[in-house]
Formats: structure tokens, sequence, C-alpha cells
């Protein structure tokens, strides 16, 4: 038997890499999986234990009212994973406000409207709260300014989080990747993935099922841990 069976997650943009990860994780576990993704994916029910929901979590009244339902079809929520994030990449000079706007709104306040939605059901299981950041949003990055400042306000976010509501045993932790084998990844320039490759001292990139195993881990056996930002990145130079 999971230690996660009868237990409720949602997981933000569950049908990415990492995403994708987290939720077969988590239903290796028994744990009913809510996907909230912004266009319909072609992941299966896995027998029942996974539902999709097609929501944009910029748009507050469409996460409030998802979340309700969520809640009046399965009867709780212990356990929020904010996954979902874009990238928009480009130096300040030509960065234009769209392209600071929607990724700062999806990447930030997008998990702010989710914690918002689900919080009182979650203090109410005594449940966890997992955003995952980036090393960008410790460290910086060219050209990613709206990318890092989205994942360094999710870093402050996850410590207010954990200040809060840890006398109500309410966990929230961070976890930062670096350079992990998803489609965002692909996308990049071979020379830029070259050099990245260059920086990490185990010379490959990251698996989303090794961020996935660590979210389980904070979620499961972490009881301790609370307020941290946890780096997996291969013990990357940066």
């Amino acid at each position: 038997m999971g230690r996660l069976k009868g237990k409720v997650a949602i997981v933000t943009g569950a049908s990415g890499g990492i995403g994708r990860a987290i939720t077969r994780e988590f239903l290796e576990e028994e744990c009913v999986v809510i996907g909230f993704n912004y266009v319909s994916s072609a992941e299966s029910t896995h027998e029942g234990l996974y539902y999709e929901y097609v929501v944009d979590i910029t748009d507050r009244v469409a996460v409030e009212g998802a979340v309700k339902d969520v809640i009046n079809k399965f009867g709780r929520v212990d356990i929020l994973i904010n996954n979902a994030g874009i990238t928009k990449d480009n130096l300040i000079y030509r960065m234009s406000y769209e392209e600071w706007d929607s990724v700062i709104n999806t990447n930030l306040t997008g998990a702010f409207n989710m914690i918002k939605a689900t919080i009182r059901e979650i203090v109410k299981n005594e449940g966890v709260i997992i955003n995952i950041s980036s090393v960008v949003g410790l460290e910086g990055n060219i050209g990613q300014a709206n990318y890092a400042a989205s994942k360094a306000g999710l870093i402050g976010l996850t410590k207010s989080l954990a200040k809060e509501f840890g006398r109500k045993n309410v966990r929230a932790n961070a976890i930062a990747p670096g350079f992990i084998e998803t489609p965002m990844t692909e996308k990049l320039p071979e020379d830029i993935k070259k050099a990245a490759l260059e920086k990490i001292s185990m010379k490959r990139f990251g698996k989303p099922e090794e961020v996935a195993k660590l979210v389980k881990f904070l979620v499961l056996d972490g009881t301790y841990i609370n307020g941290q930002v946890i780096v997996i990145d291969g013990g990357m130079e940066l």
C-alpha cells in the first residue's frame, strides 16, 4: 500500500517533463493526482487516480472555481506542487513588457493564486506545499531577468509560507533544479547545452525522475524540513 494512498495532490504543469514525472511518482504511491494544465494533455486516467483540469493559473477566478470543484469531488487537498512555468528569454533592453508580465504572472502570481485557493484545505489536513524554483532564481542568468525574478520570488514566497504555517504543521519547501532533460531544455541551442555541460561536475543533465523523487522525499520523509531551498543541479558551477 502506498503511503500516500487516500491523499489528494494538485500538480500544476502536470503534463510537462518534471510535472509528468512528479505525477507518476505520486501515482505509484496510490495518491490521487489532479493535474492543472494550461492545455489538455494525452495523459491517461491511471485507473481512476489521475484527473485533469484545463486551467489558466493566472486567472484567479478560474483557479478558485477549479479548486472548489476538486474539493467537492474528492473531499480534500493535501499536497500542492507549484510546478507550472514558462520562459520568454531576452536581454533587458530588448525585453518587452509582455515578456516580463507573462513570465511573472505564470511562474509567481500563478503559484500565489494556487496557494491562496488551497491553503485553508491544506492547513486543515496538515499538508505540504512544494514550489519548483530554479538555480537561476538563486544566481540569476543573462537574458532571463524575468524568469530569474519569478523563481527568486518563489523562494521568498516559500520561506514566508513556512514561517506563517509551520505552527499549523504545514511544510513549504522549494526545489531549485539546474539543467534537466525537459522539452524546455531541448529547445536550447547546442552551443548553450555544451557550455552548460562543461559547468556540471557530473557532466550530464538531470532527469525529470530525479527531481520527482526529491519531491516525493520532501512530501513523505522530510517531515522536519521546512522553509528550505534544495538545489538539484549535478554540482553546477555558475
